[in-house]
């Protein structure tokens, strides 16, 4: 009996010894797992950051093509840039970036990014490309949540109403004429979808007022591309 109660205290004692142990060993591996984790996501970062960015550049650079022709610039059009602050007629409430077309050096035209916050279901971001003669020579929606099948109609990709601002300008059409045909303006619209389109048209609108603000600014040298004031 003495012999049993001996060998049940010595099991008692040893057991928190070997829950002790347990835990240690469990949470040494966790750890090592953490790392060895955390090591192999940095790896694979690092080995897909280029690829990434170089697919996001070649996307970006595609997409500026579309509003303005290739053969009109030969300057790194993505890197040639100037940092624009926050400002109301772009609809930008962070800085947002220009980028600059150049011919052999000389300024041809700027890409602006706009924003319209009164879409129908919320905020459009566009890219609006102008000419140095103040003409818009592209434009096209980057982001939207407009409702498919009625107000997504704004997007290249499923209707070309947005090629209806290509050429325009505050010279060709007066600012009471910038509204779509409902409202007495110039711009054509979709019967059901009038919110959407009449929030694009005021953004393009406000850009080229931007534009025309700024214009010295943006146009500047490559040199003297430093940041636009608000």
């Amino acid at each position: 009996m003495h012999t049993r109660n001996h060998v049940y205290l010595g099991m008692k004692n040893k057991m928190p010894e070997t829950i002790l142990k347990h835990t240690i060993k469990t949470a040494l591996t966790l750890v090592a797992f953490a790392v060895a984790f955390t090591a192999l996501m940095a790896a694979v970062y690092q080995v897909t950051k280029a690829p990434i960015a170089a697919g996001e550049a070649a996307a970006r650079e595609a997409l500026f093509q579309q509003v303005i022709a290739q053969d009109q610039y030969n300057n790194p059009v993505l890197e040639d840039t100037i940092t624009i602050k926050a400002n109301a007629l772009l609809g930008n409430k962070q800085a947002s970036v220009a980028n600059i077309a150049r011919m052999d050096g000389l300024p041809v035209a700027v890409i602006l990014e706009a924003t319209a916050h009164d879409g129908y279901s919320g905020k459009i971001k566009l890219l609006v490309a102008i000419q140095k003669d103040s003409t818009i020579s592209g434009v096209r929606v980057i982001a939207h949540t407009e409702t498919p099948g009625l107000g997504d109609y704004i997007d290249i990709a499923k209707n070309n109403w947005i090629k209806l601002f290509d050429q325009e300008s505050l010279k060709k059409t007066s600012g009471a004429h910038w509204k779509v045909t409902k409202d007495g303006g110039t711009f054509d619209y979709m019967a059901g979808a009038t919110i959407t389109p009449r929030a694009v048209v005021k953004a393009v609108y406000k850009a080229l007022q931007y534009f025309e603000q700024n214009k010295a600014t943006l146009l500047a040298p490559a040199s003297a591309n430093k940041e636009e004031a608000a």
